[in-house]
């Protein structure tokens, strides 16, 4: 007895190829797309976070070196979770990248924030 292929979307007869996995281009993309929505979410708010990270410190730092408090940081909802890289000193203190603005903890609630010059 034949066994009839069923597609994997949506369980309708194969009719075609014997390697035919979806019964249209229909099927196939919406299969697809339902397996890539948790990665694709992941990517998406990080993205934004780093997005809204990079816009608040172009916004506080006009001059690309300025000394800030944390609370105006929080205030603008910055969240110190999100930075594309990170840059040590020979000294040890660590400054934290959102591509090209960055900022480094000062003592008592402080930040200095700095532009990279990219030249």
């Amino acid at each position: 007895m034949i066994q009839k292929r069923k597609c994997l979307e949506c369980g309708e007869p194969i009719i075609g190829r014997s390697d035919k996995k979806y019964c249209s281009d229909y099927c196939r993309n919406t299969f697809n797309n339902r397996l890539d929505v948790e990665s694709k979410n992941l990517i998406r708010n990080t993205n934004n976070r780093l997005r809204k990270n990079y816009k608040v410190l172009t916004e506080l730092n006009k001059t690309g070196k300025t000394k800030i408090t944390r609370l105006r940081l929080y205030d603008r909802n910055f969240d110190f979770n999100f930075f594309t890289s990170t840059y040590t000193t020979k000294v040890g203190k660590i400054y934290y990248y959102v591509y090209d603005q960055g900022y480094l903890e000062l003592e008592n609630d402080y930040f200095l924030l700095i532009k990279k010059n990219l030249d």
